[in-house]
């Protein structure tokens, strides 16, 4: 089983990569095949909502999310993290995102009717990390719930949200043991819950 770990800031030692290579060294020790990759390196272009994915469920964009797109679709779970940029996710976790929609399957006849492919493949599993250097949550406005909410409707279930607070300086995170604990605990907690899934179809299949 293995779990994909996407990080949203350009600094590749900063406090948002610190934790998702927490959390994806707690679900290596628990079994996992893990990858990481930091979206920075990327050239990711806007989703230009042309609908060219409308029949395969491919995007048509000839960019860098292509060589992304394999790793989501092999992988049982994901961990997303960014840091807060005007209350929000970097543009860079906006842009993969937001090119995640060729994901996504809707009714011909009526678009409120929808499901992400995931979710018709039997569902997936994810964790997300958001990192804010104020010391409110309000303050972190919108970054949680923006990965949260997109994941969700990429058919993966969210079974924890990492929220981090008052940290700013590169690779403060190291020094923050209340942060670095919660992060372990969620790639704990995400490998638990693909293991869980395994030996209930294994069960089912008895």
């Amino acid at each position: 089983m293995k779990v994909l770990g996407i990080v949203g800031s350009k600094r590749k030692k900063g406090n948002t990569s610190v934790l998702v290579q927490k959390a994806l060294q707690a679900a290596q020790k628990e079994g996992m095949e893990t990858e990481i990759i930091y979206l920075g390196d990327y050239d990711i272009h806007g989703c230009r909502g042309c609908d060219g994915c409308k029949k395969t469920y491919k995007c048509i964009i000839d960019d860098d999310m292509q060589k992304i797109y394999p790793l989501l679709l092999e992988s049982e779970a994901v961990i997303l993290g960014s840091p807060t940029y005007f209350y929000n996710v970097t543009s860079d976790i906006k842009a993969f995102i937001d090119r995640c929609y060729c994901l996504e399957a809707f009714a011909e006849d009526d678009r409120s009717v929808w499901l992400g492919i995931n979710e018709a493949m039997g569902g997936k599993y994810a964790v997300v990390i958001a990192v804010c250097e104020q010391s409110s949550e309000e303050d972190m406005g919108y970054t949680a719930v923006a990965m949260e909410k997109s994941l969700q409707a990429l058919g993966y279930r969210v079974v924890e949200s990492v929220k981090v607070l008052k940290l700013f300086s590169k690779g403060e995170a190291l020094g923050d043991k209340e942060a670095l604990e919660n992060a372990e605990k969620a790639g704990v907690k995400l490998a638990k819950t693909l293991k869980l899934r395994k030996e209930v179809q294994e069960r089912l299949s008895l």
